[in-house]
């Protein structure tokens, strides 16, 4: 879907980005990640021309993209931004429906896809009347994805989208972009300088400094499998365990044809969570549900131990 060969980027006559050499599957979640200053952003801004890049090639769909105006690029990828960027003065149906009005889509069918992406991100269908001041922090995020998706881009971009969220907020709109993703099969690129979070949504992580991709892989791969001490340092030694845990869910872990009679924890419960409530429960076992709160198994917490193998 998009292709880095060899890119770089300067500013000011130092580099940027240098010889930036990647591949993004069609359909695949990829988070770029590094420290600050690492080219993380203005990798994901060349994708779309806000940044043009100064040598080597990028394809979107098999064509370079100065091959593409920049506004037609520019319509066939959402964008988000931890700013959220919304038009303080209009509503949020109308800002939601920004892309589709500049591609004169009928007023009907405007509606009918602002009603869909509202479900989409659970918002109820009375906040099209309201605005952005009438709005939570979270509830703003919300929107401006809505407004990312509304054209039904090919692929969505999102830089540090959550950035400005508390934790709680944070996380569950991270499992709204999960079920978005699972829902569309859209190709998304997401930037961020959290490792929990890109451990939370990547199906390929990609760890960049000083303007270079370090290493490229699924997140238990960069974990159990680092190619140098930079990985190893950014991962971190002390917290290898406890992220490996974030990988794995308690639906695949739970010892089918068990059950136990107390409060059940749901099939997509992470290994890191449920390690908190064998702990808050002070518990060695845990029922486990699933989507329809039926009874799944039960998790042991000696089977967190054996994970780095099954991961």
């Amino acid at each position: 879907m998009i292709n880095f060969n060899q890119v770089s980027k300067y500013f000011n006559g130092k580099a940027a980005i240098r010889d930036l050499t990647l591949n993004i599957a069609k359909g695949e979640f990829t988070v770029l990640i590094g420290t600050s200053g690492s080219g993380k952003s203005t990798t994901l801004k060349m994708i779309n021309r806000l940044i043009e890049h100064d040598e080597g090639t990028i394809r979107f769909a098999g064509e370079e993209i100065r091959g593409f105006n920049p506004q037609v690029l520019r319509r066939r990828m959402g964008y988000a931004i931890q700013s959220i960027g919304l038009f303080p003065h209009w509503t949020v149906e109308k800002n939601i429906a920004t892309v589709p009005a500049l591609l004169n889509w009928p007023k009907a069918r405007v509606q009918e896809r602002v009603t869909e992406l509202l479900a989409l991100l659970n918002l109820d269908n009375e906040f099209r009347h309201r605005y952005p001041h009438q709005l939570s922090g979270g509830q703003q995020q919300r929107v401006g994805v809505a407004r990312a998706l509304a054209a039904d881009p090919e692929v969505l971009l999102m830089d540090e989208p959550f950035g400005a969220l508390d934790p709680v907020t944070r996380a569950a709109l991270q499992q709204e972009i999960i079920r978005i993703h699972q829902l569309s099969g859209r190709t998304i690129v997401l930037v961020t300088h959290d490792i929990d979070e890109a451990l939370t949504l990547a199906d390929k992580i990609v760890l960049m400094d000083g303007g270079r991709v370090i290493q490229q892989g699924k997140p238990v791969e960069l974990l159990t499998r680092p190619a140098n001490q930079f990985v190893r340092d950014f991962f971190g030694r002390s917290e290898l365990g406890v992220r490996l845990l974030s990988l794995g869910n308690a639906g695949s872990t739970a010892r089918r044809g068990e059950w136990l009679d107390e409060e059940p924890i749901a099939a997509d419960t992470t290994l890191r969570e449920a390690l908190s409530q064998f702990i808050a429960r002070q518990t060695d076992k845990l029922p486990v549900v699933d989507n329809q709160q039926k009874p799944l198994g039960v998790l042991h917490f000696a089977d967190l131990l054996h994970q780095r193998e099954g991961l």
